[in-house]
């Protein structure tokens, strides 16, 4: 077995960045200031040249090996690790425009939330200037209020327990071909239903204190470089 994995350059921003990350993941359950993760994931749509000869007893089912480009979509999801709920839309972009719409339906599905304590990654659309560009300034303020928004370091996704969610959906819904976005939506509104009426949640393992134990050579190396460049 081959195991791979990108940690990217441990820095003091990196350092400090999944402090703050782990340090979310240890608070304990706050229906008014629940710990939201999102991430997005690009979807190939693919569909058939030869219909696909359905499996019969004996038999597997059988595909062509040529398919049709069809397109990309893009799934955006929500999850919520301590209780196990998550919100999934399928669209067919990742713009600026997307991430206002949809992190405007986060707010309406923790609707006792005082403040969402999003992670997410430090992509350029993932803040409220996305907000400004296609709300009027006081929904976009109002909007930006109801977030408090935490980032993951620069190559740090193994950070964001969302990515896990993006994967399970990947394993159990993309492992076929899907032809067109509205397929793609289907499928994974029939999962995310089944995954949510089972509360299927995350127990985050790796803390602060365990960081520091495993990547102490880094810390060091942080330090001393500053304690070089100092003098």
């Amino acid at each position: 077995m081959k195991r791979q994995w990108c940690i990217g350059a441990i820095t003091a921003e990196y350092l400090a960045r999944m402090e703050d990350v782990l340090h979310l993941y240890n608070l304990p359950f706050d229906e008014k200031r629940p710990v939201i993760c999102f991430d997005e994931r690009p979807v190939q749509l693919l569909g058939e040249v030869v219909a696909p000869l359905p499996m019969q007893a004996g038999k597997a089912a059988r595909y062509d090996y040529e398919y049709e480009r069809e397109g990309t979509a893009c799934l955006l999801v929500a999850f919520e690790p301590l209780t196990g709920k998550r919100l999934v839309e399928t669209s067919k972009r990742r713009t600026k425009l997307d991430y206002s719409r949809f992190q405007q339906r986060v707010v309406k599905a923790w609707p006792k939330a005082e403040k969402i304590v999003l992670v997410q990654d430090n992509l350029n659309t993932h803040n409220a200037s996305s907000f400004y560009e296609h709300l009027e300034p006081a929904a976009a303020f109002a909007l930006a209020q109801r977030f408090e928004m935490h980032y993951t370091p620069k190559k740090g996704s193994w950070l964001n327990i969302a990515e896990l969610e993006l994967s399970a959906l990947s394993r159990i819904c993309l492992s076929r071909r899907i032809g067109s976005i509205e397929e793609l939506d289907g499928e994974v509104q029939a999962i995310v239903k089944e995954r949510n009426e089972l509360q299927i949640k995350v127990v985050w393992q790796f803390s602060i204190s365990q960081a520091r134990e495993k990547l102490s050579r880094h810390y060091e190396k942080v330090k001393s470089k500053t304690s070089i460049t100092k003098h």
